[in-house]
């Protein structure tokens, strides 16, 4: 069984509102693996306040990584839900982010939601089916393997914020019938479109591409994000889209020990040479009357 122990620091709606409220917090998994896995029930058994909660995954302060759990109050003045972020003896306090939901949003990469369907030479599959070492198509037709899968749970309960919030292209309405099904991805996610690489919240309009409320995903959702060996576009739902680009490091992803168990050392992989489009004002004119044309058809 894993444990975990040290100062409990809580917040509520996101927001920081007891610093250093238990020393000695003990936390304590049920799964009997050593390991805490996002979603997995703990106790803490120091705190006698709420009792049971909920391992949600870990906030990067300053480099390292800190678990975050969340709480659900029997009562008592905190409210509803409380999430808190436990941290080791000697702590400096003042690294810990007023804002947990702008903090915990900063780290979320560029992935595919769950039942996303990648293009395998034997078919489509969800995302979150495929496996290290299995083959999938690139727009350009050749076949590579997975290298890698990283996994990030994304907690509703923080403060919401469009960063958190995905992006949700319908169904044709980038022209030529696709994305085949209406494609969810995070908001920095690239997909090809007239050439160019195009995060995916530079392309909402409001109509056939506009973003997911965090009220239709439940308390939490998962992004799954694909890397093989280069930077690649392969086919989601249809689309072309990007792979795994180092732009957030690997370690943002709740299995990224995974990773270091099979690779060791992060590597670093470059960006295919095509211009990138970060931003909705950067979008060619023409490029978004075409897609506003397409969402009023």
């Amino acid at each position: 069984m894993a444990t975990y122990s040290g100062t409990a620091h809580f917040y509520q709606n996101g927001n920081l509102i007891l610093s250093n409220f238990v020393s000695g917090e003990v936390i304590s998994d049920d799964g009997g693996d050593s390991v805490f896995t996002p979603g997995e029930v703990v106790d803490d058994t120091a705190n006698t306040f709420v009792g049971t909660g909920t391992f949600v995954g870990t906030i990067d302060i300053n480099g390292f990584d800190y678990p975050i759990f969340s709480e659900a109050d029997s009562g008592g003045t905190l409210g509803d839900v409380v999430l808190y972020v436990v941290t080791p003896a000697g702590f400096d306090t003042s690294n810990l982010p007023s804002d947990l939901g702008a903090a915990t949003a900063s780290s979320l990469t560029e992935c595919f939601l769950t039942g996303t369907r990648i293009a395998t030479p034997s078919g489509e599959t969800e995302v979150e089916k495929l496996r290290i070492g299995d083959e999938i198509l690139t727009a350009e037709g050749n076949t590579v393997p997975v290298r890698w899968i990283g996994r990030q749970r994304v907690v509703c309960a923080f403060a919401p914020a469009e960063r958190l919030m995905p992006v949700r292209i319908r169904a044709g309405a980038l022209g030529d019938g696709l994305p085949r099904r209406d494609l969810r991805v995070t908001a920095d996610h690239a997909l090809l479109v007239d050439g160019l690489l195009v995060n995916a919240s530079a392309l909402v309009n409001g109509a056939g591409i506009d973003w997911v409320p965090l009220s239709e995903l439940g308390a939490s959702y998962t992004v799954y994000h694909v890397e093989t060996e280069a930077h690649d576009l392969i086919l989601a739902e249809g689309t072309a889209a990007e792979t795994y680009i180092d732009y957030v490091a690997r370690r943002s992803f709740d299995n990224h020990e995974e990773y270091r168990a099979l690779y060791g050392e992060e590597t670093t992989i470059a960006e295919m040479p095509l211009p990138r489009i970060s931003a909705a004002r950067l979008l060619p004119p023409a490029l978004r009357a075409r897609l506003a044309g397409r969402s009023a058809a």
